[in-house]
């Protein structure tokens, strides 16, 4: 396994997102980075009773913002290669995959989910 430096372009999993990033700081059990691109939409829903609406709190989750920077646990980080995509068209990109990945099933959750997606997709796009 190849070993992650502060300066070094990685993919993070971070909550329920995967985003693109530098790492700026190591902060023991975790790495501080940099979010320059999103690689998979944070879910939607509540996560601790996954695929579940009734009686729980059905969330709805952000992805990070461009630069913005979060402690991500070091096993979750992981050296990345390729080209960094620019943020807004990797933004608008993981929303159209995770929105395709919802339509695929017609569910009371999954309609829910796109509900919150689409309502997030006027906040990032206006």
């Amino acid at each position: 396994m190849d070993e992650v430096k502060i300066d070094d372009t990685v993919k993070a999993f971070y909550k329920t997102g995967t985003y693109i990033g530098k790492v700026k700081e190591d902060r023991g059990s975790k790495f501080l980075v940099e979010v320059l691109a999103v690689h998979t939409h944070p879910a939607q829903g509540d996560l601790h009773n996954p695929g579940q609406t009734e009686d729980v709190f059905f969330h709805q989750r952000k992805a990070l913002a461009h630069h913005e920077k979060a402690n991500v646990d070091k096993q979750a980080v992981h050296p990345y290669d390729d080209e960094i995509p620019d943020y807004m068209k990797s933004l608008e990109d993981s929303v159209q995959k995770y929105k395709e990945k919802l339509e695929r099933r017609d569910t009371e959750f999954n309609q829910k989910a796109l509900t919150r997606l689409q309502d997030l997709e006027k906040q990032y796009f206006k």
